[in-house]
């Protein structure tokens, strides 16, 4: 075989398109393509303060109060819909959230009064969140540990293709009624749920036949795994910060004169680099040393929204400022996936998945709140200061994390090989973690 660099261009990107995809069971992909048509439709969530503000005419402290029970919603899901993706499945638990979601989505279009709009957010939250934990398990259930990253990585490219391509036609759309957003937001649920109930079989392994004494892994098991608790403690860190990109940032660019068309332009960019960088990083980033990866995401998003506070009036350095957190961000998703999903023993991967997305659910629901105070009470210096100081603490944690051996708190979790735990080594490479399928006296019920 010819090597890659005497190829013709075309045959080289062939080549590394196939490399990149090749070798993912057919499940991933029809996962892959329900979580595509999802965000494509997903137009509700983005839009949602500016429809309460200038559609339904609510101030905007009841926007951001109907935002902290959206985020509520999300925190409560999390950790439930955990539980529930290892007792009833994986795929009953998707399904049910998902349809669940296209349910309430669609009856916020109608709803009205603030104390219904404020209900019926909570519940589009609680249902839209509880998704997260088993499309994560199904993920981990299905793909070869040496394969994960990569498949997360193309699952979060998936996302932000998704959400960049339904920003821009959401603004369109929404000039002939909110209502149309809604109504298309919870079909393209629907069509997900239909998709996973149709193409998707239930991947949770069975019980292991194992000594009657040995001790089940419950929700109180998970918060004592200290290992993993920094982890997800570590991530609250840097979620947090990611959350002013959203929130904020689009406050102090305001401030400093930034019109509105400047920062769509800006905050654009973030989507725009991730579809075009995700998959050559993505393969950039396969057999590296994990906590470097870990370490160099947390400093890129800590330092990239710390940059900000140089930025002035210059929608160009707020442009640079977002390229760099980006990278960070593409850095950092999948190989953060990976991890979570190694640390996970096989027959509590819900319950696990479902705490580390309480992370984000927290910095959801705190981020924005703790970001506006600062810039009010404070000024945009310390908002950014401080995002710099989190993400220098959270590449501090994983370097020292990942200098630290496993075994000990591998050994306290039932299910769990010694030594297949530390945050260190390459990202998709070594032993077997525990987290892989069952012995073959309990297989794993994905099939082929």
């Amino acid at each position: 075989m010819p090597a890659s660099s005497d190829l013709p261009l075309t045959d080289r990107i062939r080549r590394a398109a196939g490399e990149t995809t090749g070798g993912l069971p057919r499940q991933f992909w029809w996962l892959w393509t329900s979580t595509l048509i999802n965000k494509l439709g997903g137009f509700v969530v983005p839009f949602l303060s500016l429809y309460l503000t200038t559609s339904r005419g609510y101030p905007p402290s009841y926007a951001g109060l109907v935002a902290a029970l959206f985020g509520l919603g999300s925190s409560i899901s999390a950790v439930g819909a955990g539980v529930l993706t290892d007792r009833i499945g994986r795929r009953p638990t998707l399904v049910a959230a998902q349809l669940g979601t296209a349910l309430f989505t669609a009856v916020l279009g109608f709803t009205d009064g603030q104390v219904a709009i404020a209900v019926v957010v909570f519940l589009v939250g609680l249902c839209n969140n509880a998704t997260r934990p088993a499309t994560s398990a199904i993920i981990a259930d299905i793909v070869p540990p040496e394969d994960r990253v990569r498949a997360y990585s193309l699952n979060y490219w998936a996302i932000n293709i998704g959400f960049g391509l339904s920003a821009a036609a959401a603004g369109l759309i929404a000039t002939h009624g909110y209502l149309t957003l809604f109504l298309l937001d919870a079909l393209s649920t629907l069509i997900c749920a239909v998709v996973i109930f149709i193409r998707i079989p239930e991947t949770r392994p069975a019980e292991p036949v194992g000594r009657p004494d040995e001790p089940r892994i419950g929700l109180g098991t998970v918060f004592r795994d200290t290992r993993f608790m920094t982890v997800v403690a570590l991530n609250l860190l840097l979620a947090l910060v990611a959350q002013q990109g959203s929130t904020t940032l689009a406050v102090d660019m305001g401030l400093a004169g930034i019109t509105s068309v400047q920062y769509g332009l800006v905050i654009g960019l973030n989507g725009l680099l991730i579809v075009l960088l995700q998959i050559p990083l993505t393969r950039w980033m396969e057999g590296r040393d994990r906590t470097a990866l870990l370490v160099a995401s947390a400093l890129f998003i800590g330092w990239g929204f710390g940059l900000t506070a140089l930025a002035g009036s210059s929608a160009w350095f707020y442009a640079f400022t977002v390229a760099v957190w980006t990278i960070g961000e593409i850095l950092n998703a999948p190989t953060m996936m990976g991890l979570i999903a190694e640390l996970s023993p096989t027959h509590a991967r819900g319950r696990y998945q479902g705490v580390y997305s309480l992370s984000w659910s927290l910095a959801s629901f705190l981020g924005p709140a703790v970001g506006g105070v600062l810039l009010e009470w404070v000024g945009s210096t310390a908002v950014w200061g401080s995002c710099a100081v989190c993400g220098t603490v959270a590449a501090a944690g994983y370097a020292v994390l990942g200098r630290r051996p496993g075994a000990a708190t591998a050994a306290a979790v039932p299910g769990r090989r010694n030594g297949t735990t530390a945050v260190g080594g390459p990202a998709d490479t070594g032993p077997e973690p525990a987290s892989a399928p069952a012995p073959a006296s309990a297989p794993a019920s994905a099939g082929s």
